[in-house]
């Protein structure tokens, strides 16, 4: 007969534990023990393995036939997950609600004419599917649509109509009924997640699942959740803008320093082919200080960005840091640097710094475009609109060199730039016949002499 018991769980890493424990043993967090009611019943046989590795094989024995990939209609999202769905993988999409996770994938599956798709609906009844799908004008007869959350139900109608792609929206609405805990918890995300796995594994079909996100922007669940599939893609983007990004932050099939850029229309997402001249605002009127230039490279995408900056005279006696899309302890180091080195005066001034577009950029060759406009801004110059910027700078006022110059150096002179300021000898050894103006300067204060005297 079946028993029930009290089993405690981390919610971060899903640790278990038989009583209540104030931190964690696993990954060291406090306060994360959630209780949850678990059935013990006793097993019959041996639990089901995987197919295909139900036996040791030798590893020189084992056949490479090339990963088979499955083409999604989106080109950023096949960019993205290194080239389109590899046969048997499991995909976690995660992100905050309403940034447009469901959009994204039924936009897709709505556009694939060939295939067999099951999408598994969890948290929208099946007419509110049809109104979005109507809204994207996209209708497909291949696409079946299935409103279940129980997984035992959800497994008989994968047999009845053996579909070649699963989609599932989302992980935490799934059920267990084996488990006496809610959906959502610790011990049923880990149990549906590993069933859909297996699943994957043994019929070679590749599943997508759609992941929630909790307030600190990490996926809700067990961290076990994210070592179980193959590839962890975070959909983000500030809901007051337009564009969206896909990047991967786990990829078993490709390299995770990919992103791919949409933006947010009427009909659904667009693909956003040149993200530098979204990024890039060329309709003021007149010519403004504290803005610059920089280029940035994102996986193998080299794109520009506007930084914005403003710097004036403390009102309240402290002074203030605001940062918007960048590293805001990057930023402090910067001033530092300007005021140590270059002996700019900003302890006693408010910066705030803005990267237009709403998006967040962590390359250290910013660090250039970032003193520029801080600099632009606290002198009242004006930088020439038709100039850009990629460099990092150290700690001792010196300006370090980055990976693919040139390929940051075409970018500008494809837009039109007409100058880029770049480390020197960052382009030692690159053969190439650009014709933008390439000012290599070694100092922050050769840059600020060169650029304002």
């Amino acid at each position: 007969m079946a028993k029930i018991k009290s089993v405690y769980f981390c919610s971060a890493c899903g640790y278990e534990s038989a009583k209540w424990l104030g931190k964690c043993p696993g990954c060291g967090e406090w306060n994360t023990f959630t209780e949850e009611k678990v059935t013990v019943s006793a097993r019959k046989g041996t639990a089901r393995g995987l197919v295909k590795s139900s036996l040791p094989v030798r590893l020189s024995e084992i056949e490479v036939t090339g990963e088979q990939r499955i083409k999604m209609p989106s080109a950023e999202l096949n960019r993205v997950l290194g080239g389109g769905l590899v046969y048997g993988s499991l995909i976690l999409i995660g992100g905050e609600p309403g940034i447009g996770k469901s959009t994204l994938l039924l936009q897709n599956i709505l556009s694939i004419r060939n295939r067999k798709i099951l999408y598994i609906s969890g948290e929208e009844s099946a007419s509110q599917l049809r109104i979005r799908a109507d809204r994207l004008g996209k209708v497909s007869d291949n696409t079946l649509i299935l409103c279940e959350t129980q997984l035992d139900a959800i497994f008989a109608q994968i047999e009845n109509v053996k579909p070649e792609l699963v989609v599932v929206d989302s992980i935490q609405t799934i059920l267990n009924p084996e488990l006496e805990s809610a959906p959502g918890s610790v011990s049923q995300v880990r149990e549906c997640a590993a069933a859909l796995l297996r699943f994957a594994k043994e019929s070679d079909v590749p599943v997508i699942l759609v992941g929630h996100i909790n307030k600190d922007g990490a996926i809700a669940g067990p961290k076990v959740l994210e070592h179980i599939v193959d590839t962890v893609l975070q959909f983000e983007g500030d809901r007051q803008y337009l564009y969206r990004i896909l990047r991967a932050i786990k990829n078993r099939f490709g390299s995770t320093s990919e992103i791919g850029i949409y933006e947010m229309v009427d009909r659904g997402l667009r693909e956003v082919k040149n993200p530098s001249e979204m990024l890039l605002s060329d309709n003021r009127d007149e010519e403004m200080s504290g803005i610059a230039i920089g280029v940035t490279v994102e996986g193998v995408r080299p794109f520009m960005v506007e930084v914005q900056a403003l710097v004036s005279s403390a009102a309240y006696g402290t002074p203030q840091r605001a940062v918007t899309g960048f590293d805001q302890r990057r930023l402090n180091m910067l001033l530092a640097v300007l005021e140590k080195r270059a002996r700019f005066k900003l302890s006693q001034k408010d910066v705030f710094l803005n990267i237009a577009g709403g998006l967040k950029v962590a390359d250290p060759a910013l660090d250039l475009a970032v003193v520029a406009a801080v600099m632009s801004s606290n002198f009242d110059l004006v930088i020439p609109r038709r100039t850009a910027f990629a460099g990092e700078v150290g700690l001792s006022g010196e300006i370090r060199t980055v990976n693919r110059m040139d390929q940051r150096v075409a970018e500008a002179e494809k837009l039109g730039f007409e100058a880029i300021y770049i480390p020197a000898g960052n382009l030692k050894g690159v053969k190439s016949d650009f014709k933008i103006k390439i000012m290599e300067v070694s100092k922050v204060t050769d840059m600020f002499r060169s650029l304002f005297e």
